[in-house]
């Protein structure tokens, strides 16, 4: 199969932290009339990937959002499989691991878009920096899900435009009004609400997904952004009902998680990866916020893959 039948293209670079390879896709349509973005269907993603690979676990460096329109099935992301069923929708961002279910299980509009094509003007763009929010939201056949389905109705109406007609400012501007559509959808079983942080959470956050293999003192995230330890933990706080090293500690732990179960590194690089020095210190910090320990966790998902 060649690269030009895909839609996607193997990317075996693993992410700047982790322990090798978790096996990943950069954004390549084969047919895009612009740089970028994709629209596609469930059944041609899953005939133009007809190797397996998108029922494998796998992670992308770009945002797909999926709105399930028939049928019925199950999408996994990071350890979470959430059921899918008309109404139902899905947002992976760069860097989440996934699986999908097997193919003819369900249809629906697959939306593929890199983190720079968003809109500046229109504030989608904030939307497309993000890794972190809700992966699943059950619309069901309500007023939110009409208004989405009619936004992606637009959205390829533009995108199947003859040749040369396709304009690449107005797949923007719906984009946006997509992105932005689902930014205000009710907070599925959330503790907080990611923008009540405000700039403060989003600077931390970014700061985070950048450094949290070096460090997880809080103190270090504040003397780097400016802000005290107090400023952080208030925004942490009114973003997701957590103080800021709780959240720091989590997403260390996801990532553990991640390499443990997709990749076969030693437990003991992986603890250096991410900035443990001894293994017995990762493996009581790895324990303490999963309630298992690194070997049974590895054991348990790689029976499952």
């Amino acid at each position: 199969m060649s690269a030009s039948d895909v839609a996607v293209t193997r990317d075996a670079t693993s992410d700047a932290t982790s322990a090798g390879p978790i096996p990943g896709f950069g954004f390549n349509p084969p047919t895009a009339p612009v740089a970028g973005f994709e629209l596609a269907e469930l059944a041609g993603l899953h005939a133009r990937m007809d190797d397996g690979s998108l029922q494998r676990v796998h992670r992308v460096d770009f945002h797909t959002v999926t709105l399930i329109t028939e049928g019925s099935g199950e999408h996994t992301v990071d350890f979470v499989t959430h059921p899918c069923r008309p109404g139902t929708l899905l947002w992976i961002r760069p860097g989440q691991v996934q699986r999908f279910d097997r193919p003819g299980t369900m249809t629906g509009t697959h939306l593929l878009f890199t983190p720079a094509f968003p809109p500046r003007p229109a504030g989608a763009d904030r939307l497309g920096r993000e890794w972190y929010g809700p992966v699943c939201r059950q619309l069901g056949t309500g007023d939110d899900y009409a208004t989405l389905s009619a936004l992606l109705d637009r959205v390829r109406a533009e995108f199947t435009r003859p040749d040369g007609t396709v304009s690449r400012e107005i797949l923007q501007l719906l984009l946006g009004a997509v992105l932005l559509h689902i930014d205000r959808l009710p907070q599925p079983g959330a503790d907080g609400d990611p923008h009540a942080g405000g700039e403060v959470y989003a600077r931390f956050r970014a700061q985070l997904e950048r450094s949290y293999a070096t460090t997880r003192r809080a103190e270090d995230y504040a003397h780097r952004l400016g802000y005290t330890v107090k400023t952080l933990t208030r925004a942490c706080l009114a973003a997701t009902g957590q103080p800021v090293k709780q959240v720091i500690d989590a997403r260390v732990a996801l990532q553990a998680q991640r390499l443990l179960a997709h990749t076969d590194e030693p437990v003991a690089v992986i603890g250096r990866r991410l900035g443990f020095s001894e293994p017995t210190n990762f493996g009581k910090f790895f324990t303490r916020h999963t309630g298992t320990t690194p070997g049974a966790f590895r054991r348990v998902h790689h029976a499952a893959r």
